[in-house]
């Protein structure tokens, strides 16, 4: 076969995303292709960055244009994405493509754990991102992040003053936290709690993101209404431990997400602390919170479940010293990486096959 733009194209329509079951050439994934000599050379265009099937997308692509071209051509491939988006277009968060909730339905299971080590490794994979510490009356995140003592700027954007993020380990952060004395108590009524929320998504300079995400506290109260009135939300993310009470609680954060009139869709379930490892023991696992509680909750609801991140010492060291476990290389953080692929890829594959997000209109 003569090797033209055509030809490569037809070529490479037998390579199918296998997460969103259609072929590259339809998907527009594929662009740039270039030839010279026996070399074919062309870009990848994936939905994220942290895309898990990367290397198996490549290799199908080389197959593909091996069977129609020979073992002479060379095959010249960059690997590159662009997040996709179905957020309608908002005076509120114009460039955030994807706000993502990460929410449960007890406290104490880790949830703003998750958030923020889910947050640094979808930059660490080169994303865009963004972390809202929404859990107004027990924020985290400056400790988190080693940044207790930072306070935001203020800088004027069109006549209005805007507040900076801080930015700590390519995540750009915004907390109460940051705005109060760590010592003091934030003894608020809801409707305050609701309107710093607010304050977070309109009066902050977020920019270009891929992903922003909200550390919601937990339950279901105020500012999970607030939060989703107030902007598009692409999908939630709901964190439980193993154990029958956390099951029955995380059951109603997914609950809440489902009803009709909030219809956000549940990206899926994370089983935090779902095993002790002793770091002595790096192979043995011991499931003193039960075992598989989670995946029986994403079964129940047919939702995916995103991960099993383990219980060890390092995480609660991680979290108090302020540097993120998934910086770490250990089997933490490579549950932590594996955890921002799932979420990456469920992120494409609502994208691809549900409709737009919209806000919620409800009258509460």
């Amino acid at each position: 076969m003569e090797i033209t733009r055509d030809n490569i194209l037809i070529a490479l329509s037998e390579v199918q995303d296998p997460d969103l079951k259609k072929d590259l050439v339809t998907l527009n994934m594929i662009q740039n292709i270039q030839t010279s000599n026996d070399v074919i050379k062309f870009t990848v265009m994936l939905t994220t960055p942290a895309c898990p099937l990367k290397e198996i997308i490549r290799k199908d692509c080389e197959k593909a244009i091996t069977k129609h071209f020979g073992d002479e051509v060379q095959t010249d491939i960059e690997m590159s994405s662009n997040v996709t988006t179905v957020r309608t277009n908002t005076p509120l968060l114009p460039g955030v493509k994807n706000i993502i909730a990460i929410a449960s339905g007890k406290g104490g299971v880790g949830k703003s754990t998750v958030a923020a080590n889910l947050a640094v490794a979808l930059a660490k994979t080169g994303a865009e991102v963004g972390l809202i510490d929404a859990d107004i009356f027990g924020p985290s995140v400056p400790t988190m992040f080693n940044c207790e003592h930072e306070q935001p700027t203020v800088t004027p954007v069109d006549g209005k003053n805007k507040i900076m993020p801080i930015q700590q380990y390519g995540v750009k952060l915004m907390s109460i936290g940051f705005l109060s004395p760590p010592d003091n108590a934030v003894v608020w009524r809801g409707p305050m709690a609701s309107s710093a929320l607010k304050q977070f998504l309109s009066d902050a300079v977020w920019g270009e993101l891929d992903y922003l995400l909200i550390d919601l506290p937990p339950g279901t109260s105020d500012i999970h209404l607030t939060l989703v009135q107030s902007v598009p939300v692409t999908g939630a993310v709901i964190v439980t431990t193993p154990q029958k009470v956390a099951l029955a609680d995380a059951q109603k954060g997914v609950g809440m997400f489902k009803q009709p009139q909030i219809n956000v869709p549940v990206l899926g379930i994370v089983e935090n602390m779902a095993y002790f490892t002793p770091e002595e023991l790096p192979d043995n696992k011991y499931y003193i919170f039960g075992e598989n509680g989670g995946r029986k909750l994403a079964e129940k609801n047919d939702v995916p479940l995103l991960g099993q991140i383990p219980i060890v010492q390092s995480i609660r060291e991680s979290g108090d010293a302020g540097y993120p476990a998934v910086l770490k290389d250990d089997v933490t953080a490579e549950a932590f990486r594996n955890l921002a692929e799932s979420v990456a890829q469920q992120v494409a594959i609502r994208n691809a096959n549900q409709a737009k997000t919209q806000k919620v209109e409800i009258n509460t």
